[in-house]
């Protein structure tokens, strides 16, 4: 590892400036109620919009562990990476129902749809969520990162990292995060694109990088018997996941909600969409090239996590490596900053002024602010716990979502495309799926101490797609029937809050927010994502 110079920390240095500068303005021109707070006013045009998506989405953990995977032959975590089809379900489908009924949160919305009781699940569901998956991730990839780069311990590093994005996110709310997200974006895909572009010329291209690590390796479709990454499973799963991940979890819908419109809203999706298919060439290639560069002896590292830094410090020259290191310090805060604001939120809006309807709008926001202190604190807690269930950070990440998400994915499917899911089938299903995927986390830690042949030991070393597969199948089973043994929800809970119930006036407005062109670049995300399927399918 290179060590960065005085021209890479004055690029660094011009970053933080610019990002203190952009914080510094949002901060001074915010409110103090709750819709500034955690919706930004509900005022953002569709371009901050979908860098604020795609900002939120990439944080270090796909900068380390995506780029981890392909140096660790587990290109098949590709599939969740290339799911910007799945963003556009999103602004398409989702958007619509989840604008025109006037919500805050996502689960603001399943008590409207179905009762309170949703509401209370859903929000206890989501922050212990946001602990497994997104702040303790976040962080630990944070650690590795910074301590690469500036020579320091990891612990200094993630919590230094932690600090510093928590004074702008709590001071300035969503209105912070949405804009200097924007920034982070930018400077972020400008440094990955150098590295991949340079990388790619270090070790002679495209062609000769694949003869190095053999056309087999990069083969993202592994056989339906395959031990790890069963392809049938793979894409089942791995959608199940993305719908949740994309279309129902607060911390990626709450930037659509933000928008001034609906038609803003989409556009944000759309142009989200697109930015969400780089990540492919910026972050998973640069992990094949220092896989292929160290099988040729002309890189070293000791852990695939270690390949993204280790190559940027190598290859780059003075000055670029200090603005792709700005790069990833950018992607570590937006992540951060994104799952504070949204931790918040949920808290706040959720739960705190549920219990506390008479709340002033100034306590509210300090509310939310003393609770993401408190889930900060819960995930650097969980950390050491992250290495015992997966040695692969992005795979972690995959594995525990394939654990959450087929509840919450089958009860909002089914709650926007069938008016006979009532409240019931809901909650039962979301409290159901939350005891098994907790129980299925526990028996992986477990699975050392008990018995080969039992039951118990089979649930918990079955493989983590097929199992999602077949849970999701299940939650869906389980909302049905136990919707259907149990009395229709009334006409308020479905008016226009389904595909069936919609009205008229309702249909028309939704024509009016979109023309050809969104159509259009629509089609070509799609285009995009089958043309990446097919190149990497080791032909």
């Amino acid at each position: 590892m290179q060590k960065l110079d005085t021209l890479d920390w004055i690029f660094i240095g011009i970053y933080f400036a610019i990002l203190l500068g952009i914080a510094f303005w949002v901060i001074r021109k915010k409110k103090g109620d709750t819709e500034d707070y955690f919706l930004a006013g509900r005022n953002v045009g569709w371009f901050v919009v979908g860098c604020s998506i795609f900002a939120s989405n990439i944080g270090s953990e796909h900068v380390v562990g995506l780029a981890g995977a392909g140096a660790g032959n587990k290109l098949p975590m590709l599939i969740y990476e290339i799911q910007a089809w799945v963003v556009l379900i999103l602004g398409w489908v989702f958007l619509p129902f989840y604008a025109r009924s006037g919500v805050f949160t996502m689960p603001e919305f399943l008590e409207k749809r179905f009762d309170e009781r949703s509401r209370w699940i859903l929000s206890i569901f989501s922050i212990v969520a946001y602990v497994l998956t997104k702040i303790s991730v976040t962080i630990y990839a944070g650690g590795v990162v910074v301590s690469a780069l500036l020579g320091i311990d990891f612990w200094t590093g993630a919590l230094s990292t932690v600090v510093l994005t928590g004074v702008y996110t709590v001071l300035g709310g969503m209105r912070a995060v949405v804009y200097t997200e924007a920034v982070q974006a930018v400077i972020l895909i400008i440094g990955a694109v150098a590295l991949t572009v340079i990388g790619l010329d270090k070790v002679g291209g495209w062609e000769s990088m694949k003869e190095t690590v053999t056309p087999a390796y990069l083969n993202m479709w592994r056989p339906a018997t395959d031990p790890d990454f069963p392809w049938p499973s793979l894409f089942i799963t791995s959608t199940i996941v993305g719908i949740w991940y994309w279309c129902t979890d607060q911390y990626i819908v709450q930037r659509a909600l933000s928008a001034r419109n609906l038609k803003e809203g989409r556009r944000g999706t759309i142009f989200g969409a697109l930015l969400k298919l780089l990540p492919v060439f910026i972050f998973l290639i640069p992990g094949v090239v220092a896989l292929a560069l160290k099988m040729r002896g002309e890189l070293e590292w000791d852990s695939p996590d270690q390949a993204f830094p280790v190559l940027m410090s190598n290859l780059l020259p003075s000055g670029l490596r200090g603005l792709v290191a700005a790069g990833l310090l950018a992607a570590l805060m937006s992540s951060l900053a994104s799952v504070f604001n949204s931790c918040s939120t949920l808290f706040t809006v959720d739960i705190y002024k549920k219990l506390n309807p008479n709340t002033p709008e100034i306590q509210l926001v300090k509310v939310g602010q003393i609770a993401t202190a408190i889930v900060v604190v819960i995930g650097i807690i969980w950390i050491p716990i992250m290495a015992n269930i997966s040695g692969v950070l992005y795979e972690y990440l995959q594995k525990v979502q394939s654990y959450i998400s087929p509840p919450i994915t089958a009860v909002f499917v089914l709650g926007i495309f069938y008016k006979r899911i009532n409240a019931q089938g809901a909650y039962v299903t979301l409290v159901t799926g939350f005891l098994i995927g907790a129980m299925r986390i526990v028996l992986e830690l477990m699975r050392p101490t008990l018995d080969p042949d039992g039951m118990l030991y089979a649930l918990g070393s079955m493989n983590f797609l097929t199992f999602g597969a077949w849970f999701f199948l299940f939650c869906i089973i389980l909302a049905v029937v136990v919707s259907l043994a149990t009395p229709a929800p009334s006409e308020t809970q479905i008016a226009n809050l389904t595909y069936s119930t919609l009205s008229n006036e309702e249909k028309a407005k939704n024509k009016t927010s979109y023309n050809w062109i969104d159509i259009a670049i629509s089609a070509l995300v799609v285009a995009i994502v089958i043309g990446v399927m097919i190149t990497f399918s080791g032909s």
